[in-house]
């Protein structure tokens, strides 16, 4: 689904009082399910570190490049670290270990980027997964994971968290602060901020200025920036110059994509926006390619989008990869300390 307007208004005709007051009832309901089963379900206990990279709110805030470079860097590290989803959009119900073979059909957009990092399991059932990957588990260890990284998770009780890492989109913060269907919420921020560790704030670019409304409500806690930055150049035309950009992405918010190329120099002809984790088709690809050579531009997207595509059409489609950046890594550092400590012995 694409996120209506309204969630991101508190006040005003574009807030749209009559709709959120007649949701109102429904996320006063939803709210009211999730506290419940956070408070009535024991989770499983996997007997190692577990760390949730989650949200508060529903569509995408950058959860699975924070999820990446923890993987990766924990692995490095020599710790056996393994990722754990859910694998939103996928057939496989799981618990199973994510392969070569494996398509976003499969397992989900978001699974096949961690797997280029390292192990990464996909299960409906988060305790099922977990017990998989503490586990006998093919391919790496006889022994098991030293450390769990759940991407998504925070409102999910089935496995007992060790650090929950809340994400929060710095531009936006909790939105209209309503909870689904009335805002964007999966629960009240009070209760969401109440199970975290650790917020990762996530800005448009390293010089942005947070509100001060926005960080009053995450205090006590301690609080990262952080941004996503490319890691590759943008596409150029046969005469070496930047070439004109056709842009397409159906993540949380694609107008972030778009903007993100505009501020580094891209000449944006069109940015065409799809609901969150759209599977691509054949009939789409083909409107975009001619799209593209109406204004003689260069078709590009993100690379959670590029797994979606087709295979036959993927090699008209430029990629633009980001990571995850984080302007205090030794603060991050000091809070992964214990987990780290606690993977080795």
């Amino acid at each position: 689904m694409r996120a209506p307007d309204f969630w991101n208004h508190k006040q005003g005709r574009q807030a749209a009082p009559f709709i959120r007051t007649v949701l109102g009832p429904l996320g006063w309901i939803y709210g009211q399910v999730t506290a419940r089963r956070i408070a009535t379900t024991t989770p499983y206990d996997p007997g190692i570190p577990v760390i949730c990279v989650g949200n508060a709110s529903v569509g995408g805030v950058g959860k699975t490049p924070i999820t990446a470079y923890l993987l990766e860097s924990l692995t490095r590290m020599g710790i056996k670290a393994v990722g754990l989803s859910r694998g939103y959009g996928g057939r496989e119900k799981g618990p199973i270990l994510v392969n070569r073979k494996h398509t976003f059909k499969d397992i989900g957009d978001e699974p096949m980027l961690l797997a280029r990092k390292g192990p990464v399991w996909i299960s409906a059932g988060r305790d099922d997964g977990a017990r998989a990957a503490v586990g006998a588990l093919t391919g790496f260890s006889k022994t098991g994971a030293e450390v769990i990284i759940m991407d998504d998770g925070h409102q999910n009780p089935l496995v007992k968290k060790t650090l929950s890492l809340l994400v929060v989109d710095a531009e936006i913060g909790f939105g209209n602060e309503r909870v689904f269907p009335a805002g964007p919420l999966r629960e009240p921020v009070a209760a969401a901020l109440a199970r975290t560790d650790a917020v990762i704030l996530m800005k448009p670019t390293p010089d942005y200025q947070v509100s001060d409304y926005l960080l009053a409500q995450l205090k006590p806690l301690p609080v990262i920036a952080a941004h996503l930055a490319p890691y590759a150049q943008l596409p150029q035309d046969k005469n070496g110059q930047k070439a004109k950009l056709y842009a397409f992405a159906g993540i949380g918010r694609p107008n972030k994509f778009f903007d993100a190329l505009i501020r580094a120099g891209a000449e944006l002809v069109e940015g065409q926006p799809y609901p969150n984790h759209y599977a691509y088709k054949d009939t789409d690809m083909k409107n975009l390619i001619d799209l593209a050579r109406e204004d003689e531009a260069t078709l590009i997207t993100t690379e959670k989008d590029y797994v979606r595509i087709p295979k036959g059409f993927q090699k008209h489609v430029a990629v633009w990869p980001v990571s995850v950046q984080f302007e205090d890594e030794l603060n991050l550092r000091r809070i992964l300390h214990p987990i780290v400590t606690a993977a080795k012995k």
